[in-house]
């Protein structure tokens, strides 16, 4: 386990774990046995990040938020505050379950919403959007926008978190990065970058708000 991270004394580290250089561990929380964590990730106050969980470089994960055993997480995903996973479909507290955890698999890039659940036993696409308070009970395409309750697909988002508005040719273009991307039936893809690239360092921060685009 390498120590080139940080956390708070407040929280608990048991070993073994891998935890990657440059990761920030805040207030009160607790990373279990076997954990496997990236470099540069940053966990809010009160998170949990159970055994064997499986957790990229560069997440972002927001304050109250229990990472349970079974879920598989990519590089730059964002959980939002208060948001909830899980691994069981029929927890029942009189049944052990312990040898039937359910996969949940969240792909590069993706965003949970805050407060948003998502379902055991899903797959979350890359750069997907799951909006804060929707219910996740089913995989969700690359790039999908999920709202409600359940959770319905609602567009696409680029990875700018801008919503896409396709012309006849089923072209779009991201206004805040001017990156193209092309729908296919329910296949959203980036004509310019390669959705496993990082994006270029001129187009990494933002500077206007969400607001801004939608007015």
């Amino acid at each position: 386990m390498t120590t080139n991270y940080y956390c708070h004394p407040t929280s608990m580290i048991d070993e073994p774990c891998e935890i990657g250089e440059g990761t920030k561990i805040w207030h009160f929380s607790h990373i279990m046995r076997g954990a496997k964590i990236g470099r540069n990730c940053v966990f809010g106050q009160n998170c949990h990040v159970a055994e064997n969980v499986v957790i990229g470089n560069y997440v972002k994960v927001q304050n109250n938020v229990s990472i349970y055993t079974g879920t598989i997480i990519e590089d730059y995903v964002f959980l939002g505050p208060s948001c909830v996973l899980t691994n069981v479909t029929n927890p029942r507290s009189e049944i052990n379950r312990h040898s039937l955890y359910e996969k949940t698999l969240i792909k590069r890039g993706a965003s949970i919403g805050a407060n948003a659940t998502v379902v055991c036993g899903v797959t979350i696409g890359r750069y997907a959007f799951i909006a804060a308070g929707s219910v996740v009970t089913k995989d969700v395409p690359d790039y999908g926008l999920i709202v409600g309750v359940p959770g319905k697909l609602a567009g696409f988002m680029s990875r700018h978190g801008i919503k896409l508005n396709f012309d006849k040719d089923g072209i779009a273009i991201c206004p805040e990065s001017n990156l193209r991307y092309k729908k296919e039936g329910e296949r959203v893809y980036c004509i310019d970058l390669k959705e496993e690239e990082d994006l270029p360092e001129n187009i990494k921060r933002s500077i206007k708000s969400y607001r801004a685009f939608k007015d």
